[in-house]
């Protein structure tokens, strides 16, 4: 059963959601305190706890990476996750007061980094009161291995990362024929 609900959380499109992260570490942890308590595990072997499973390894070490991202990330700045169809999604970032030339996005082994990379400007005038946020941050979105990213657009102080959903030909639906 934790293997599903793990399975299925991994394939979803970002992991950057407080409540799936919460759900699978409700998950991971009831179980885990079940198993220690029946065969006295002590330490978190993966071997004995998917005994059953080859290949599942990089859902646990994907959990990991998430649970990282989400530690380092802050809540700065503000962002929405949008899905358009079933396969393509965006991740739109309100990065006012910024230019493109101020931010920088990678992507790399499943993980989208978002960082500003601006230097320190001068102001001419006393700043009285700042609401506007305007200091440094990195946001790191974990995705999943079937989630390419397509492009970014930066335009009005909104930053928008395309991603799309790509499902290799055989795990689409197919007919076979009956001889």
């Amino acid at each position: 059963m934790l293997i599903e609900y793990l399975t299925f959380n991994v394939k979803s499109v970002i992991y950057n959601t407080e409540s799936a992260y919460c759900e699978a570490l409700k998950c991971v942890n009831s179980s885990l305190k079940r198993r220690i308590k029946m065969t006295g595990l002590t330490t978190f072997d993966i071997n004995r706890f998917t005994p059953y499973a080859v290949g599942f390894d990089r859902v646990f070490d994907q959990l990991m990476n998430h649970t990282h991202n989400m530690t380092s990330s802050t809540g700065f700045p503000p962002y929405n996750i949008v899905k358009h169809t079933d396969f393509e999604f965006s991740i739109e970032m309100a990065l006012a007061g910024l230019t493109k030339e101020d931010i920088e996005v990678e992507v790399s082994d499943g993980t989208i980094t978002i960082k500003s990379i601006w230097d320190s400007k001068a102001e001419n005038a006393e700043v009285l009161h700042r609401g506007i946020s305007h200091k440094k941050f990195t946001r790191k979105f974990t995705i999943a291995d079937d989630i390419e990213v397509k492009g970014a657009s930066f335009e009005n102080g909104l930053l928008e990362i395309n991603l799309e959903r790509i499902v290799p030909d055989h795990k689409k639906p197919r007919i076979i024929k009956i001889k």
